[in-house]
């Protein structure tokens, strides 16, 4: 067989830095050991009923088993408005400043390309998700990544941006709720960001994946509730963890008309578009009752207690996320995010991330998703207590 070599630019982009770490774990579990997941970020719980009655229901209509419109449906789009005037009080054109795609992933790889130039630059956190180090470069485009703390809530100050940075910017990426730190926005930060990107001329793109994920009363806020902010931007938001189906591959833009429109240009000549059963079962989504997302945040936060509370009881000292479904742990004295995920693998059978695939901010720091049963987590702490890593320090 012939080998055929890939592009300059394909071989020029990193791997997947977690496939080494996916690898290992596949390795333990061939072995017959019963490892707990905490390193997944795909939802555990089922698609609700009603969504998946929708989907069987419009499966059948002579109008689905066509090609759909570009940008999406209209009662798709009719329904997205709705929830966002519903729940976020913004009132937003379904005709001009909504678009739909197969899953939030396809927007976060188009917009670079859509928008930047090679040798532009585009701003987002570090930590923060692996895609927005990646996809820039599909457009010769380059990353930075701000710095985020805990002492600063993971939020970033854009004061401490390199001029030769910030004048060569022509994106910023955002993400709150985050993954990996569990961070939430403050009205305040966001107030800032619109008026940051406003005085450099940013637009910006707020990824609002995790936007049903809020704990201890506190709702995470849309970016477009900010005064200014459809004007400078837009958000990216994703049926697939709010309503559980992150197999369906449905997400979808809302904002700054001008972004959507070139990102809807780009989707049409890049993309085909969303089967339009799954599309009307997303609008009965959003139409619908949201008893199973308040139920669902609910029991990310049990997890999240639970998780949280078991760590402790043990001798580690772990911050409790206000978001998402992710834990942001400070690894112990003597570790890295590598060696102690490797600890945690091999003597505990505990599988974390290391957030040092998150960027180089991220390598104190592992990554635990809420999304196993709670009793897997309680014996997940326990793992972790009997195994001794707690009090073996490594270099």
């Amino acid at each position: 067989m012939t080998d055929f070599n890939p592009s300059r630019l394909l071989q020029s982009m990193p791997g997947n830095y977690f496939a080494d770490v996916d690898r290992r774990i596949d390795k333990i579990v061939k072995s017959g050991i019963d490892l707990i997941h905490l390193e997944k970020g795909s939802p555990d719980q089922p698609t609700p009923g009603p969504i998946v009655r929708a989907l069987d229901h419009a499966s059948r209509l002579p109008e689905n088993q066509g090609y759909p419109p570009y940008g999406g449906k209209q009662n798709l789009k009719d329904a997205i408005a709705e929830f966002y005037r519903r729940e976020y009080g913004v009132i937003l054109d379904p005709e001009t400043e909504i678009t739909v795609f197969a899953g939030a992933t396809v927007a976060i790889a188009a917009l670079p390309q859509a928008l930047l130039n090679p040798g532009d630059v585009m701003i987002t956190t570090d930590p923060g998700y692996p895609m927005y180090f990646i996809c820039p470069s599909l457009a010769y485009a380059k990353v930075y990544g701000m710095p985020v703390r805990a002492e600063d809530d993971f939020l970033p100050d854009y004061r401490t941006i390199p001029p030769e940075v910030l004048n060569r910017s022509k994106l910023l990426m955002l993400n709150y709720p985050n993954n990996p730190t569990g961070a939430v926005a403050t009205e305040k930060f966001f107030a800032d960001t619109v008026d940051f990107a406003r005085a450099h001329q940013l637009p910006v793109v707020h990824d609002f994946a995790y936007a049903a994920f809020g704990f201890d009363g506190e709702r995470p806020r849309s970016f477009l509730q900010t005064p200014g902010a459809k004007e400078q931007g837009i958000e990216v938001s994703t049926f697939s963890k709010t309503y559980n189906m992150a197999g369906w591959r449905l997400g979808f833009a809302a904002g700054n008309a001008s972004l959507i429109q070139t990102l809807s240009k780009f989707h049409d000549i890049a993309h085909s578009d969303v089967f339009g059963a799954v599309q009307d079962a997303g609008a009965a989504a959003l139409i619908g009752s949201q008893e199973s997302v308040r139920n669902l945040c609910a029991l990310y936060e049990r997890r999240r207690d639970v998780l949280v509370g078991s760590l402790r009881a043990i001798g580690w000292d772990v911050a409790s996320p206000k978001g998402s479904f992710f834990g942001w742990f400070k690894v112990p004295k003597g570790y890295t995010s590598e060696t102690f995920v490797n600890a945690l693998l091999e003597r505990a059978h505990v599988a974390m991330a290391p957030g040092v695939g998150f960027g180089r901010n991220g390598n104190e720091y592992v990554r635990a998703g809420l999304l196993e049963p709670e009793n897997r987590l309680r014996e997940a702490s326990e793992r972790i207590k009997l195994s001794g890593v707690l009090q073996t320090l490594h270099v």
